[in-house]
């Protein structure tokens, strides 16, 4: 059997909360993949197989046909799952250089607890995708 694609990020984060939401009806199939918290055991579990750079960091995770990506390439081919006119921004995205696309994650990473509200509880299995 298959396992779904999965996408980690921040249960605690508010930004993720609210991106979570707003993907999960997008999606092109529902199901296609799974939400999962970070902190979460099983979340944490995953990371551990991770390659080492990727254990240290602290980002978003996508794994795609069981393989992980990180930052902003996680992000941009998330846009894979999603319908039509989501997805045609994808090869858009890519033509971006990696250097400048993390460049710009690392900001919005750094500052998003201080821009959006830390939920009362993490929404993750909430969303019918796990």
């Amino acid at each position: 059997m298959t396992q779904r694609d999965t996408l980690l990020m921040d249960g605690d984060c508010g930004l993720c909360t609210h991106t979570a939401v707003f993907l999960n009806p997008r999606l092109k199939r529902q199901n296609s993949v799974r939400f999962l918290a970070i902190e979460s055991d099983e979340g944490q579990a995953l990371i551990t197989t991770f390659p080492e750079k990727f254990q240290s960091a602290d980002s978003v995770y996508l794994i795609r046909n069981g393989k992980p990506y990180m930052r902003s390439a996680a992000g941009i081919r998330f846009l894979l799952y999603m319908k039509w006119y989501y997805s045609m921004w994808f090869p858009l995205a890519w033509i971006i250089p990696l250097p400048l696309r993390d460049f710009a994650y690392r900001i919005v990473a750094r500052y998003r607890h201080k821009v959006f509200n830390k939920p009362a509880t993490c929404i993750f299995p909430g969303l019918n995708i796990d």
